[in-house]
């Protein structure tokens, strides 16, 4: 005898709505969206995370989460010194009240997080001065 499971696939009522098998439809707009375009056809824009303040000891950071889909360079992340390939989701930092572009840093989510727990830049732990 071959064990069977005790579910039973039922029926649902038929006035239950029913969830779309298979793919979206043609023309369906949520599809499109989710395709990555607009009502047009165009290539709609990738939505990046909202803003928020952090308050650190070193000050207030504005901190913006990136998805992977909207990564499409290649950034250096200052607390581990390695590259942060395309497609790869992390958080853009700068200083709050400075919107300047120039003080902007790419950082790996992991990175940001042990920020306070790293020894500074060129401070390397078996090296003696």
């Amino acid at each position: 005898m071959t064990p069977v499971s005790p579910r039973k696939a039922r029926r649902l009522a038929a006035d239950v709505p029913r969830k779309p098998r298979g793919g979206a439809r043609r023309g369906d707009a949520a599809a499109s969206r989710a395709a990555g375009r607009d009502r047009d056809g165009d290539e709609a824009p990738i939505r990046l995370g909202p803003e928020r303040t952090e308050s650190w000891p070193d000050g207030d950071w504005v901190v913006r989460s990136v998805p992977g889909a909207a990564a499409t360079k290649t950034y250096r992340c200052p607390g581990c010194d390695q590259e942060i390939m395309p497609g790869t989701a992390h958080v853009v930092v700068w200083p709050a009240g400075n919107p300047d572009a120039g003080e902007r840093r790419h950082w790996h989510n992991p990175c940001w997080q042990r920020r306070p727990r790293r020894p500074a830049p060129g401070h390397s732990r078996g090296t003696r001065r």
